[in-house]
């Protein structure tokens, strides 16, 4: 045997062992890193985490299958000096590669918040500390901040105003300030001058027309008769009469549930409670939709002064101008109550 071929037969073993490492660490690299799931998962980074917190992470949550190989990888791409906080989306199949690439340049998974009818500060602050980082604390110190909410033209009663309901889109490690700055920015865009002068033209402001909206928004949701009922409530402001608005009252007692309001409920001592308090409530008692408040704003000159559910149950309502034909609708839907077993 020639030496040139016995120098081949021993480099060979050296290069196999050479090809199948060079292999395995490429397998390693590009190769599915992620642990067995079939479904898409998320990995959360918190605000201030360290390297070390997202290594534990991975680990605990079983998204990598060895993490021995994600550090070292990790550590030779500099990870560990570039955490960014956020959410991000671990696929099936995902490489160390692809994972450590998403982490180090920060690309978040974005988080859509659909606000639709929230009632109370409450129902606010746990759709958003349910959905992003921001705590219930933050949030709750944020809406009751008079210094901050001053600058919307908003205080403590009012902050709700600034909620407008549409799908707003958020990286999850959003704070709560700029969480509410998003939001609020749709209710200053909303207020363009035509608008505020449509409220003008009223005699309101913003959020007073805002605030008829939200009653407005809890006795119906027949978009076409909205008018209607809107001009009610402003009747009654006019001539100095007391809005005695039933869905006042079921914020006032904290019950949305209630079906029929008795003696007992308008008892409640509360400024929301429009049958014993004159005037508008202090603040909206939901986050009427665009249609309710493009409802206040284009309110008909109409004469009526009350309005009863249709005994029929459809939904709509009979309106009056007068004690007397009031009393009749009352009477008739009063009449299908009872007969509905209905107290």
């Amino acid at each position: 045997m020639s030496r040139s071929n016995k120098k081949k037969r021993r480099f060979l073993p050296v290069l196999i062992i050479l090809l199948l490492t060079g292999g395995f660490l490429l397998y390693k690299v590009f190769g599915p890193a992620t642990a067995s799931f079939t479904q898409t998962r998320y990995l959360y980074i918190r605000t201030g985490a360290t390297y070390d917190d997202v290594k534990r992470s991975l680990k605990d949550s079983s998204l990598v299958a060895d993490i021995t190989s994600f550090d070292m990888l990790a550590k030779r791409a500099g990870l560990p000096q570039h955490v960014h906080a956020g959410k991000y989306k671990i696929t099936p199949g995902m490489s160390n590669y692809n994972l450590i690439k998403m982490l180090g340049r920060g690309t978040q998974t974005p988080v859509k918040l659909v606000i639709n009818k929230l009632r109370t500060k409450q129902d606010l602050i746990h759709l958003i500390s349910a959905n992003l980082e921001a705590n219930a604390d933050s949030i709750n110190m944020l809406l009751h901040d008079s210094a901050f909410l001053a600058a919307y033209n908003l205080d403590t009663n009012t902050a709700m105003c600034a909620i407008m309901p549409d799908t707003y889109e958020f990286y999850w490690n959003t704070s709560a300030r700029k969480a509410f700055k998003k939001i609020a920015a749709s209710y200053t865009n909303y207020w363009n001058e035509q608008r505020k002068q449509l409220a003008q033209n009223k005699n309101l402001t913003p959020q007073k027309a805002i605030i008829i909206a939200s009653i407005v928004d809890e006795e119906t949701n027949k978009n076409d008769e909205k008018p209607n009922i809107a001009s009610v409530y402003m009747n009654r402001l006019k001539t100095g009469m007391r809005l005695q608005a039933d869905p006042t009252v079921k914020f006032a007692v904290g019950d949305f549930t209630i079906r029929r309001i008795t003696g007992a409920h308008l008892q409640t001592n509360s400024p929301y409670n429009t049958y014993m308090y004159g005037g508008l409530p202090p603040g909206p008692i939901c986050t009427p939709s665009k249609a309710s408040i493009e409802a206040v704003l284009n309110a008909p000159d109409t004469k009526y002064i009350y309005f009863c559910a249709k005994e029929d149950f459809s939904g709509y309502h009979n309106f009056a101008s007068n004690l007397a034909d009031h009393l009749k609708n009352a009477r008739l839907y009063q009449e299908a109550l009872n007969a509905k077993g209905i107290h």
